[in-house]
């Protein structure tokens, strides 16, 4: 099988909601574990302190926001990925962020060890029935949600949902489970490509529906409910992946938004945009929304920024574009999501002196955000007033890989602040869009692919127009972020990728291949796979003409691509054409030169699939 590789060292990081919802699962090595890297904060019972996910250090602390003193400490045997408190239990529990997943309970006045449960393949984002009776779980890699039951300690079921869950809140009555899926699913040429929220019934355990976001949504990280139980509201990107990437002026590639969702008709309200006129507000990740409904605050990985929004003001500007009057340049409700002014005074951005707030929670009056790279939380008043931060623990240096994570997720790096290395590389990978970034024609988009193992498989991009990596990091700051920084900068960011470790695939079984899959490599030997995708990483390094090329493409060679986290990275081939590996072979394989697979039967074809999905 041929897919390609493309270098496109660009753009979004977002996601959590009330502080619960961290997304990694990077598995570069941990040579920073002494850095606290608060991943989620989720607000203790009182309001007056708040419990904080450390997740390099592998622990939770107890925090009191008027003085940052600390009160317990537990450690964890994993990373912690997400937070949730049961007030009514004296409870909080922790999603550990690892192959064999578990939730793990803590006393909320001890943090003592209660009870672990557990559950799928990295988990994450755990929320709480608003009866206390039912936690619900995001299985990212597993594509589910797991439900259990808190009295008996035991997993009810799980739910499948389109592609890497990463959020998830009830709403106030329990009718509805709102989840955000991180990622599109499909193929990367149809004519609208973008993630989707999966509306889930709880008492049936079953999907309501899934509900596709505007074109070009994707990198999915946070989601929240009304206290009316009215709407949800999901942090994204919106990616303006249609347009050649002559420039950044207005959001022409990137733009940071909030999707609505109407939870009473099940279905889509509107989308708008979290980005002003010429300053870009990257890579949303948390979103929160306080207990009177008036105001809905949003933490900014990519600016280091708190919005904090008036939600009365912005639901009425909806209801007057409506209606047909015009708010800012809003003449219509299909304006709304390209309208850069939509918040304008009704909207305060609050900078933070910290580095990468992703958790949010609200406590006491005030957004508290956890800034994972400077190792603080942030606590911003909601009414006037200036930010305050509080270190966690001894201040420490980065390591130079550390450094080059947190430049390739600051959008402070960017022309105007409208995107980040990670806004089209989130977590490092891709954004399951095609991108046409002009450095082989125009016209001919590519699509975006893993980061890992970019520096060892040269040369870059899906037609190798660079000859390493090192020049696609360099070529990315100029061309896509529009900027000029120090070579030091880019040799951080050199560092980061080389130190990428890949997350071990989901369709291993306790690590090691399963039965069907090795009798899929046997059939990857003798289907002729080896030819081109040898050696440990599985690629030969070559660039070949497979009769894949259209249009400026035609009978063009691409790259080979590495096979390893391919479970991880679809859609596949330079133009995204395939959606599951199985079609690649089936469907996409011209005479059989992605490997003999035209007489494969049946068993040995998903036998097959099962060998290159667990790589």
């Amino acid at each position: 099988m041929k897919s390609s590789k493309s270098i496109l060292i660009v753009f979004v990081l977002s996601m959590g909601c009330m502080g619960a919802r961290p997304v990694h699962a990077n598995w570069f090595g941990r040579d920073s574990a002494a850095n606290a890297s608060p991943s989620a904060v989720v607000s203790d019972a009182t309001g007056m302190g708040v419990y904080v996910a450390q997740y390099l250090p592998k622990q939770v602390v107890h925090v009191m926001l008027a003085d940052g003193r600390m009160g317990w400490k537990t450690d964890l045997k994993a990373s912690p990925s997400g937070l949730v408190l049961d007030a009514g239990r004296g409870r909080v529990y922790v999603t550990l962020e690892e192959p064999e997943g578990m939730v793990q309970a803590l006393d909320a006045r001890t943090g003592r060890k209660l009870f672990a449960i557990p559950v799928g393949y990295f988990p994450l984002a755990p929320s709480l029935s608003p009866d206390g009776k039912l936690l619900a779980v995001c299985n990212r890699f597993n594509n589910t949600v797991s439900v259990l039951d808190v009295e008996s300690q035991r997993e009810l079921g799980r739910i499948d949902v389109p592609r890497e869950p990463v959020a998830s809140a009830f709403t106030p009555d329990g009718r509805r489970l709102v989840v955000a899926n991180h990622l599109p699913t499909g193929a990367a040429r149809e004519d609208t490509v973008a993630a989707m929220v999966s509306l889930i019934d709880p008492a049936s355990r079953t999907v309501v529906t899934n509900l596709m976001l505007p074109n070009g949504s994707t990198g999915l990280r946070g989601v929240a409910v009304s206290p009316d139980g009215a709407y949800a509201y999901v942090t994204h990107t919106l990616g303006r992946y249609q347009l050649p990437t002559t420039q950044l002026e207005r959001g022409w590639m990137n733009t940071s938004a909030i999707s609505i969702v109407d939870l009473a008709g099940d279905r889509m309200f509107g989308t708008f945009l979290l980005d002003d006129v010429d300053l870009g507000a990257a890579n949303p990740w948390s979103v929160a929304c306080t207990l009177d409904g008036k105001t809905l605050c949003v933490a900014h990985a990519g600016t280091h920024e708190v919005s904090v929004i008036d939600r009365m003001a912005l639901h009425e500007r909806f209801a007057r574009v409506a209606k047909g009057e015009k708010v800012g340049v809003s003449q219509g409700l299909a304006d709304i999501p390209n309208d850069l002014s939509f918040l304008v005074g009704i909207r305060r951005r609050v900078a933070l002196s910290g580095n990468g707030p992703r958790g949010l929670c609200l406590a006491n009056g005030q957004a508290v955000a956890g800034l994972y790279y400077s190792d603080e939380l942030a606590v911003v008043p909601l009414g006037e007033g200036a930010a305050k931060t509080i270190a966690l623990g001894s201040r420490m240096a980065l390591s130079a890989e550390r450094t080059g994570e947190r430049y390739f997720n600051d959008a402070g790096f960017c022309f105007q602040n409208w995107q980040s290395c990670a806004s089209c590389h989130p977590d490092g990978r891709a954004d399951g869009l095609n991108w046409d970034l002009l450095n082989d024609g125009i016209g001919n988009p590519k699509n975006t692919k893993n980061m890992l193992l970019c520096f060892q498989t040269p040369p870059s991009m899906s037609m190798g127009i660079r000859n390493n990596a090192a020049a696609g990091v360099r070529a990315g700051l100029k061309f896509i972020q529009f900027a000029v920084r120090p070579e030091a900068d880019a040799l951080a960011i050199d560092e980061y990728l080389k130190k990428m470790r890949p997350v071990p695939s989901p369709y291993l079984v306790k690590g090691k291949l399963s039965a069907a899959a090795k009798r899929g490599k046997r059939v990857f030997e003798q289907a002729g796979c080896l030819s081109c995708h040898s050696g440990p990483l599985h690629t030969d390094l070559q660039s070949y003409d497979m009769g894949m090329g259209e249009g400026l493409d035609k009978n063009k060679p691409f790259d080979t691509p590495a096979l390893t986290e391919c479970w991880r990275t679809a859609p596949y081939f330079h133009d995204g054409r395939a959606t599951t590996i199985k079609e690649a072979f089936l469907k996409f394989n011209p005479g059989d030169k992605h490997g003999r697979t035209s007489t494969l039967s049946p068993r040995e074809l998903d036998d097959l699939v099962d060998y290159v999905l667990s790589l």
